[in-house]
């Protein structure tokens, strides 16, 4: 059985499948010795016309359909990483199988996001640079704002993958989550002990916003300044979804009047922000570089995720985490 790394970032490729993963996979294969890249492909695509699997993570390209014809035996695509929409589609139409990591790095996103909401639920990002700035604020702090973590809503944008991990670790005693998802049935939503809401609903009333929304079409600018207007007071409104989702420009100036409101962003768009941009300036934004999500070593799960996935695809028994053609268009 042969296979091949295919990707443009080789750094990428020995970051994710380290500690003995590629050892592993190299047990498994005959794998190809020279990483295909856009630079090599068109040297090297003869040499590897044989291949039944690839592997790759973040630096994966999109195939023309050139190379695809020179690709026959074609079985499976493993991807250590996230979101496959950039390369999947022409593998999918093929009856090419993708496997994404996505889950094992939404593990990550999800532990990042349940911790930034219980931290906002207690006070600490207002408390931290609004509240405690100097000796004389420390001692005007006003605890009682704070509603802490007893009989709070919580509201989450998204019951994807992600959305989903995160309600799994909120489970915390008289916390009502609610959630916005065009995609959750009311089954779904009574299964995960959920309460399905507006987004006019959601910002109004919950205390801590979560945005897990996929970077879609439908989702460019659905997050208006009105729903940052409508927050209730020392609330919170957390984003590692993608910073399209949200009209930036306008929530920043909602911001700007209410200092009250805090906002932490692991994502914006553009990313980075614009020099210029106020998340560099206002006191009630936290901007963080995209750290939501597998970072040093725990990005070698995503490597695991896809060495089961060979074993139970090499074993004939069901994947867990390959992507269909007819989800692709609602992926994040």
């Amino acid at each position: 059985m042969k296979a091949a790394f295919f990707g443009n970032s080789i750094p990428n490729i020995e970051r994710v499948y380290a500690f003995g993963r590629k050892e592993k996979i190299t047990a498994l294969f005959d794998v190809y010795p020279t990483v295909i890249n856009q630079e090599n492909i068109e040297q090297e695509i003869t040499s590897v016309s044989d291949i039944e699997y690839i592997f790759c993570t973040w630096g994966m390209f999109n195939l023309e359909e050139k190379y695809l014809d020179q690709l026959p035996k074609l079985k499976a695509v493993f991807y250590a990483a996230g979101s496959v929409k950039h390369f999947a589609e022409p593998f999918l139409k093929r009856g090419i199988l993708v496997i994404s990591a996505a889950d094992a790095n939404g593990e990550f996103v999800a532990c990042y996001a349940a911790s930034q909401i219980q931290l906002a639920a207690t006070g600490f990002f207002h408390n931290l640079r609004v509240d405690c700035y100097n000796a004389r604020a420390f001692h005007n702090k006003r605890n009682e704002s704070y509603t802490g973590l007893f009989a709070i809503r919580v509201g989450l944008i998204g019951a994807g993958m992600i959305g989903r991990r995160t309600i799994e670790k909120l489970r915390l005693p008289d916390i009502e989550i609610c959630v916005y998802d065009p995609y959750l049935s009311e089954e779904e939503a009574k299964a995960l002990n959920v309460t399905k809401v507006s987004l006019e609903e959601m910002f109004a009333t919950c205390q801590v916003v979560s945005n897990h929304a996929p970077n879609i079409p439908s989702t460019y600018g659905m997050l208006k300044p009105e729903h940052f207007e409508s927050m209730l007071p020392m609330s919170t409104f957390i984003n590692t979804g993608r910073g399209r989702t949200i009209d930036e420009e306008g929530m920043l100036q909602v911001l700007k009047k209410r200092t009250d409101i805090v906002a932490i962003l692991d994502v914006t768009w553009p990313e980075p922000p614009a020099e210029d941009s106020l998340i560099y300036h206002l006191p009630n934004v936290y901007h963080t570089s995209h750290i939501a999500g597998a970072l040093g070593r725990e990005v070698v799960h995503m490597a695991d995720l896809c060495l089961d996935e060979a074993h139970r695809l090499l074993n004939g028994e069901p994947l867990q985490y390959s992507v269909s053609l007819e989800k692709l268009a609602i992926l994040a």
